[in-house]
């Protein structure tokens, strides 16, 4: 059996160039050849060596559909948002997550539902169509982000 980093060197750059033709991002291509090696790691004893290359790129192919279900879901509410018309004054906590630079739109979305809509991450995954873990840990990179952009300003 090869070791892990025999793996890693014989499959990285496949597994790499077919994420890259999926998602066309050089950066997100990067985040989910990572994933796909770190999963490889974790399962490395329970799986069959001689079908390894094709679990490598179903893993690839999965992560790539995951990436573009995100985007569906940041633009449907891009395009929502666009919508709103802007008429009454904004209360400080929504004001500040519109104008955050550092906020993606699925960050906004899930701030705004669970803090300004008091919704659950139940109810959140629900209506986003992202499941509870996904939106947990958009709600924890949201806040981390926020707080880094507080102490920043503040210095």
């Amino acid at each position: 059996m090869a070791s892990f980093e025999e793996l890693y060197r014989a499959h990285m750059k496949p597994v790499f160039r077919y994420t890259f033709q999926c998602v066309g991002r050089r950066d997100v291509a990067e985040d989910i050849t990572s994933e796909v090696f770190l999963l490889l790691f974790r399962n490395l004893e329970g799986l069959d060596h001689n079908q390894l290359p094709g679990w490598l790129f179903t893993v690839a192919k999965n992560r790539a559909r995951d990436y573009w279900r995100h985007q569906q879901v940041e633009q449907r509410y891009a395009e929502n948002a666009a919508m709103v018309p802007a008429a009454n004054p904004q209360p400080p906590l929504e004001r500040m997550l519109i104008e955050s630079a550092v906020l993606k739109p699925i960050h906004r979305v899930c701030l705004s539902l669970r803090y300004l809509y008091g919704m659950t991450l139940e109810e959140i995954a629900r209506q986003t169509g992202l499941s509870e873990l996904q939106v947990k840990g958009h709600l924890q990179y949201a806040r981390q982000l926020l707080r880094n952009q507080h102490v920043k300003v503040t210095k």
